[in-house]
């Protein structure tokens, strides 16, 4: 079996693992020896620089970055600046991809000098996932209404298909001259070839932003879940060994925490449908699937009443505080009834319920209403990409 990049940190027993496994199972127990053993440095002492942080930078869900002083630079500068991301069109947006789109929005919302570049990263779904060409561009069209209805600005946007893209293509046949087939297997484990050139592309994808024809080199801010950091690492390799040739900015990166599934263990990812809750269920579904959730209540009312709820593990309050409470003072509250035994699991559950109920409605007319927008948008894209030459 493939490990992928599965480390264990120092004092760990072999039972109690961190996985950071980007195209696999991904497990974070403690999120502070993760910084201390990959170099992730923490996001708390820059959040006096933001005027008005986000929800994720408020509440502890964005817990690590790299470089990420250079993009509030550039916003207090004045200078332009990327956010670059993508999502691999498999289906679905689901809360856990939506949490990358949250921070692409806001990074983007802080100046008018910053752009989001989007790809759809079909090179991976083939290899990964086996989903042909035809299949995924159907998809990523849905994707990108998703995100449009998020709050993205489509006229500081670039969406593109990975595949399409002869400049990514480029760049990760370049690279493929940088690396050994050992310094990809120490990173990501024993994979199939498609996998590691999907890893080379996607390293074309945060670096693209940075060619002359497209600007010139320029700090760009990658926001992933930990679980991507081996991709951001490759990244900045990559920059600094190709830095004299194209003059690259080692990549940005701020790393959101990973959302416990419904099920309770791991994160929330399109491998475990029972566990999921995506942004094109029906409020019904919804419903059902959050009655059936894993929470971290105790055996008994008189128990929870004494000792109080286990927040820490609840797939229940992550619904609360990384998407859908009406803010910081309302994570508060509900952390502080469940874990004083004030809070009962079932009426957690209705209220959360009601949230995400509103939150799908409103959602649904959104994205339904953006699908002509989601083709203009990658239509403009493809064209721009390509009056900047190949």
């Amino acid at each position: 079996m493939a490990r992928g990049y599965i480390r264990t940190l120092a004092g760990e027993s072999s039972v109690d693992k961190e996985r950071l496994d980007p195209w696999g199972t991904s497990t974070v127990k403690d999120y502070s020896r993760l910084q201390s053993e990959f170099g992730i440095e923490p996001v708390a002492p820059l959040l006096p620089r933001f005027k008005k942080p986000s929800p994720h930078l408020s509440r502890g869900i964005d817990f690590g970055q790299r470089d990420l002083g250079r993009i509030i630079d550039a916003v207090d500068k004045n200078k332009p600046y990327v956010v670059m991301s993508g999502i691999k069109p498999t289906g679905d947006f689901h809360l856990g991809t939506k949490m990358t789109a949250d921070d692409m929005v806001y990074f983007q919302s802080l100046s008018k000098k910053g752009t989001v570049f989007y790809a759809v990263a079909d090179v991976e779904a083939y290899a990964d996932n086996g989903l042909s060409f035809e299949q995924t561009s159907k998809i990523a069209t849905r994707n990108v209404a998703d995100i449009l209805a998020l709050g993205l600005d489509p006229d500081r946007a670039v969406v593109y298909l990975q595949s399409e893209e002869l400049k990514v293509m480029r760049l990760g046949t370049v690279f493929s001259r940088g690396v050994t087939n050992n310094m990809l297997r120490a990173i990501y484990g024993e994979r199939q070839i498609g996998l590691y050139l999907a890893a080379l592309f996607q390293a074309g994808d945060i670096l693209m932003p940075q060619l002359k024809e497209l600007g010139g080199p320029k700090p760009v801010l990658v926001p992933v879940g930990a679980d991507q950091d081996p991709h951001i690492r490759l990244a900045r390799d990559l920059a600094a060994r190709y830095h004299e040739e194209y003059g690259f900015i080692p990549p940005s990166a701020i790393y959101h925490r990973l959302m416990l599934g419904l099920g309770g263990s791991d994160k929330m990812s399109k491998r475990s449908a029972t566990s999921l809750l995506t942004l094109d269920d029906t409020p019904r579904d919804a419903t059902q699937k959050i009655s059936h959730a894993f929470t971290g209540g105790r055996d008994t009312v008189e128990e929870q009443r004494r000792l109080g709820a286990r927040a820490d593990i609840c797939p229940v309050y992550d619904l609360y505080r990384f998407h859908f409470a009406k803010d910081d003072e309302h994570v508060e509250r509900v952390y502080h009834e469940c874990t004083t035994g004030i809070r009962l699991c079932g009426e957690c559950k209705q209220e959360v319920i009601g949230l995400v109920k509103t939150f799908l409605e409103s959602h649904h007319k959104k994205r339904d209403s953006l699908m002509n927008d989601a083709k203009e948008l990658m239509v403009k894209s493809r064209n721009y990409l390509a009056s900047t030459g190949n």
